[in-house]
């Protein structure tokens, strides 16, 4: 009795191991570009930037991207020098700035000046 609950055990711990690895896996769903570096990112050009292009300025700053109602895309502190763009907008985007101070906020190569904004400040990319 006791060797089926010891083989119960470790069939659920190896499920459960492979289900959290699978999750951990980056998604392909969307075209996504975070620059890592610990360094001031250069200057990026307009074409490059896509639909939503996100640089922390400051010391960091929290960012929030979701799918309107689906997808979380990015849930995560970003240091000074770190970016993300996403260059594609097929089904819109939800986007909150931890510290808007921090950051500069470029739709579609435009800047959006945001640095006045409360923290937490949200916005939404409609597709």
């Amino acid at each position: 009795m006791a060797i089926v609950g010891a083989v119960m055990l470790l069939i659920t711990l190896v499920a459960l191991g492979g289900y959290f690895l699978y999750r951990s896996l980056p998604s392909t769903a969307a075209g996504v570009s975070a620059n890592a570096s610990e360094a001031v990112a250069a200057p990026v050009d307009s074409d490059e930037m896509g639909a939503l292009y996100i640089r922390v300025v400051g010391e960091s700053s929290t960012v929030f991207v979701r799918v309107p109602g689906g997808d979380v895309l990015l849930d995560q502190e970003l240091v000074q020098g770190n970016s993300v763009h996403y260059r594609e907008n097929a089904q819109g985007l939800e986007v909150a700035i931890g510290d808007p101070a921090a950051v500069e906020v470029y739709v579609n190569g435009d800047h959006q000046d945001i640095s006045d904004r409360d923290a937490g400040h949200s916005f939404t990319l409609n597709p």
